[in-house]
């Protein structure tokens, strides 16, 4: 039964996740109009000429924020962004009452709650793009108003670098012709927004030489004219709202049984199906130790340039099992990176949370997992030190799940540093890797870690075979005494009890 409780709408902008220098004024219980019209000039795109219907919703009260205004091209740190509905998020997504912040937000993947979010943002006359990667379609509207479309050409393969995954992001930045280190190309007409995504025309060589159909580089793909009209139409700050359908469930039936293990905590699931091949209590809360670099992954992947370079100051209250920084004084995020993922370096999980500032992105860690429905989970720093560091098994399926399905690169890096890239990395030399199981060729990827507190812990993805066909299973150990011998004793279990 659906839930029938009144959703409640509210207008913020993102200064109110992230102070800045803008000022601001409220104009409490602004009443929207129930039919609004515009003016409209001809354009490159195909214009809507159309009056926009906007749907009362019950109980709703409306609160603008109105920012001071900026002339010129300037980056979203100093530009106000434009207001925009705050939607309480739907059950099981969120703690009661949590809302949709700005970022990746997987509940906008399910097209009920992005249509009711859309809906929000017309109701509220905001001025906002709407980029449907499942219907492969762009629309501008301005003041709720829809004015322009266009179909998307292209957009990021998945699971790599550029795929832009559902979130309500905003413009950072704009760019006539923004050149990408990674693709090595030219992006006419670019919008930037959550630091690596981009909207653009038709990227181009040096020469002017356009890439073929087949390039897989660039990010949201439109015709240059298309892509010219829309950057001159958006400003800096203006919501970008991004829908991509998650991949369905498959019907991929087991038969489980439970395997007699000692550890307290354990878990083995298809990750495509989410079948639970054998479990113990999913929700039961316990330390995770270094498992919560894959959030600092994450968070690096999703909100810093892993082109860039950092200086390093070398923390002086965390320590690695090998020191890489002590003698560094700048080093690629990527390189980073992969000393994070691969030996598990506390050293490098505090740089990387240093460049946006350790609490912020602590901040942003928490704030990933709550947009990912992990309610059991809280992050108390970026290396996985602190006993605070605690989640559930079923949070951390979810966490890798998104990995596998949206972020495979980061599961590459866990199980081969040269995993190839157009990033520069590998400064460091051959790593150590900690997080294979010996004896084991199925490993596909995943974090492994211990503390006093924690003990030994893993979330690791590996393939199997079941009715003759290979399945993708994820094995999360928390508490364990003997990790390896863990992981290799569910395997066992899956491979005879499905097998074959």
């Amino acid at each position: 039964m659906e839930d029938e409780t009144p959703r409640r709408f509210y207008a913020v902008r993102l200064e109110d996740e992230t102070p800045t220098p803008g000022n601001g004024s409220l104009i409490p219980y602004l009443k929207p109009k129930s039919v609004a019209t515009a003016e409209r000039k001809t354009s490159a795109l195909r214009q809507i000429d159309t009056y926009a219907v906007l749907f009362l919703l019950p109980l709703a009260a409306f609160v603008f924020v109105i920012s001071a205004g900026y002339l010129g091209v300037q980056s979203l740190a100093s530009v106000g962004s434009a207001p925009v509905p705050e939607v309480h998020l739907p059950a099981g997504q969120a703690d009661s009452g949590s809302v949709l912040n700005y970022g990746v937000q997987v509940a906008l993947s399910q097209p009920n709650f992005f249509a009711e979010t859309r809906e929000a943002f017309v109701e509220a006359a905001t001025t906002f793009i709407e980029a449907d990667l499942t219907a492969m379609q762009l629309r501008f509207f301005e003041n709720g108003i829809l004015t322009e479309s266009a179909p998307i050409l292209a957009k990021g393969i998945e699971g790599t670098w550029w795929q832009t995954p559902a979130g309500l992001y905003a413009v950072e930045f704009k760019k006539e012709r923004h050149f990408s280190t990674v693709g090595q190309i030219y992006q006419p007409w670019s919008l930037s927004f959550q630091g690596n995504f981009f909207i653009h025309g038709w990227p181009e060589f040096a020469d002017g030489t356009k890439v073929n159909e087949e390039f897989a580089g660039g990010g949201i793909r439109l015709a240059d004219a298309d892509a010219e009209r829309l950057y001159k139409l958006v400003s800096v700050g203006t919501p970008v709202l991004v829908h991509a359908a998650d991949v369905e469930a498959e019907d991929f039936v087991y038969e489980p049984k439970i395997p007699d293990l000692k550890t307290p905590h354990y878990l083995i699931a298809d990750v495509k199906s989410s079948t639970v091949l054998a479990s113990s209590d999913l929700d039961a809360v316990a330390p995770i130790a270094s498992v919560a670099k894959l959030m600092t992954a994450l968070v690096a992947a999703e909100h810093i340039n892993l082109d860039s370079s950092v200086y390093v100051n070398e923390p002086t209250f965390v320590q690695s099992l090998i020191p890489r920084l002590g003698e560094r004084s700048k080093v690629s995020m990527y390189s980073l990176l992969q000393l994070l993922l691969v030996e598990s370096s506390n050293e490098a999980a505090e740089v990387i949370a240093a460049e946006l500032g350790r609490e912020e992105f602590i901040a942003l860690m928490n704030q990933k997992a709550r947009s990912l429905g992990m309610l059991h989970t809280n992050f108390a720093d970026a290396s996985g030190l602190s006993a605070e560091n605690t989640s559930s098994l079923s949070d951390l399926f979810r966490l890798a799940q998104y990995i596998y399905t949206n972020r495979s690169f980061i599961l590459e890096i866990t199980a081969n540093q040269n995993t190839a890239s157009s990033y520069t990395g590998g400064e460091f030399g051959e790593l150590v890797n900690f997080n294979k199981v010996e004896t084991l060729d199925n490993f596909i990827g995943g974090k492994v870690g211990e503390t006093i507190a924690a003990g030994q812990t893993s979330v690791t993805l590996h393939t199997i075979s079941v009715k003759g066909k290979e399945r993708v299973v994820a094995i999360i150990i928390l508490g364990s005494e003997n990790r390896n011998d863990d992981v290799r004793d569910l395997l066992k279990y899956a491979e005879e009890r499905f097998g074959g």
